[in-house]
C-alpha cells in the first residue's frame, strides 16, 4: 500500500479511462467540506450546491465520454442524519451521470467485504482505500495496484451492487 492524498483521490477520479466504483460503508462522515452544508440542511435552509459543481461537471464529462461512475452506500436504518442529508441531494449526482445505489446492512449477511471499509476502484486496476477516525473524519488514503486486492474490492463492490436498490427507488425504513 502506498500513501495517497485528497488531491490524489481527485486526480484519480478525474483521470479514469473507463470507470470508477466507490463503496461507502459508514453511516456518518465528518468532512470539513460537507459539514457547513449539512448544518444548513438541518436548519431547513436551501443550498445552491455550488460547492459540488466541480464534481458534477466531472461526472457529466465522464458520462459524455462513455465512462461509468458507480457508488454503493451501505446504510443502517433508520438512516442517520448524515445519510438523510446525502439522500436529499443524491439526485444531483445521478442527473450528472453517477449511478448510486443504497443497501441496508442486514441485506449483506452473505457478502464478504474488505476489512478496510470505504474504497474506490479505478479502471479495474487500482484500489484506493479511505480510512476514517471514529468520528468520521478522514485519517488517511492508501492506494494499491495489487491485482488480488483490486480483484477482491471489485468482487465485493459487485456483490453489494447486485443486491442494492437504485437511489430513485430506495425507500428507507
Amino acid at each position: 500500500m502506498q500513501p495517497a492524498s485528497y488531491d490524489d483521490l481527485n486526480a484519480l477520479c478525474r483521470g479514469i479511462r473507463t470507470s470508477f466504483v466507490h463503496l461507502e460503508t459508514r453511516d456518518c462522515y465528518g468532512t470539513e467540506v460537507e459539514l457547513p452544508h449539512m448544518a444548513k440542511w438541518r436548519r431547513g435552509e436551501s443550498d445552491d450546491y455550488a460547492w459540488l459543481g466541480w464534481w458534477l461537471d466531472m461526472l457529466r464529462g465522464h458520462r459524455a465520454g462513455g465512462r461509468t461512475c458507480r457508488r454503493a452506500r451501505i446504510v443502517s436504518e433508520p438512516l442517520s442524519a448524515y445519510q438523510q442529508w446525502t439522500l436529499s441531494h443524491a439526485g444531483l449526482f445521478v442527473d450528472a451521470g453517477e449511478d448510486i445505489r443504497y443497501i441496508p446492512r442486514p441485506r449483506l449477511a452473505t457478502v464478504a467485504l474488505p476489512g478496510s471499509g470505504d474504497f474506490y476502484v479505478f479502471d479495474d486496476e487500482l484500489a484506493l482505500f479511505l480510512h476514517y477516525t471514529g468520528t468520521g473524519t478522514n485519517a488517511c488514503f492508501q492506494t494499491t495496484g495489487d491485482p488480488d486486492i483490486v480483484h477482491t474490492c471489485r468482487q465485493a463492490f459487485q456483490a453489494v451492487w447486485d443486491l442494492a436498490t437504485p437511489v430513485r427507488d430506495y425507500r428507507p425504513q
